[in-house]
């Protein structure tokens, strides 16, 4: 993108420390005033704190994603590509946020333009004629689901996608062929190939990539950059093995939710207010 993209634009305006953000979901109108944001670069350029001991054995990662308060601003996509390194091709993403909008017939359209990084303009009439009733529009927010039984680790001809002892799916990027066998695998179509560029500070071309739950930042004390962002709490991150988690609270609420149960996945990302799926 050039100086003048919106994604520019939208740093300035985080850096001034003040935005407001109107959002149309169906028929309801939310605009928040947030009072000094996170400005996703700056947190990306922090030093992390010195390492700690970690004991992977000790915790076991989980997200709750609550499609409830999401208001599709796009700070989470903005700060998990500033903190990891995600290129900033719309097809390249290792969070982003969807809109899903339920039609009066039933159907379900799914909309995320560029992933959802500079927000959504309001929906537009469909081009077969058929309108979404009000107020049955929501936003998504999606990730990888890090899930106990992935299905990407057992196609790696490499053994380059592996599950880590606290649960997290990583990718070895010194040993991926980006044979791409585990994109196709994956349900959820959370990974991607790292394209050739020179716009890569942190980059491994033509190899798999994906959320990672911020794991160099998850395994120093500190959680995701996508919920730490987040200005509105749509996004939990926490430890199941931790009884003060706000996660083991949430995840007592009758109405949570996983994507595709009927993979057999076993996701550790769950949802609140997830009223439809669409691949």
């Amino acid at each position: 993108m050039n100086g003048t993209s919106p994604v520019l634009s939208r740093r300035t305006l985080l850096k001034a420390g003040l935005l407001t953000v109107p959002v149309l979901a169906g028929g309801r109108m939310l605009s928040a005033c947030l009072s000094s944001p996170a400005d996703a670069s700056a947190m990306a350029a922090e030093p992390l704190p010195e390492p700690l001991a970690y004991d992977p054995s000790a915790h076991a990662w989980v997200f709750v994603c609550d499609a409830t308060k999401c208001i599709g601003c796009g700070f989470c996509v903005e700060a998990c590509k500033a903190e990891n390194d995600v290129p900033i091709e719309p097809e390249c993403n290792r969070t982003w946020v969807e809109r899903h909008t339920i039609a009066e017939d039933g159907s379900v359209v799914v909309e995320s333009p560029h992933g959802g990084i500079d927000g959504f303009p309001p929906a537009s009439p469909r081009e077969d004629g058929v309108g979404a009733r009000a107020g049955e529009a929501y936003f998504v927010p999606r990730l990888c689901m890090q899930c106990d039984a992935p299905p990407c680790v057992s196609v790696c001809p490499v053994s380059a996608t592996y599950k880590t002892e606290d649960g997290v799916v990583l990718v070895d990027a010194s040993k991926c062929i980006g044979c791409g066998y585990c994109i196709v695998a994956c349900p959820y179509g959370a990974r991607y190939i790292v394209p050739a560029g020179e716009d890569l500070p942190g980059g491994y071309p033509g190899v798999a990539d994906k959320c990672t739950f911020c794991y160099h930042r998850t395994t120093n004390g500190l959680g995701p950059a996508c919920a730490q962002v987040c200005p509105v709490g749509a996004r939990t991150f926490g430890d199941l093995n931790d009884p003060s988690s706000p996660v083991v609270e949430l995840l007592q609420d009758p109405r949570i939710r996983i994507m595709k149960p009927e993979q057999g996945t076993e996701p550790r990302v769950y949802y609140l207010g997830l009223e439809s799926e669409v691949s």
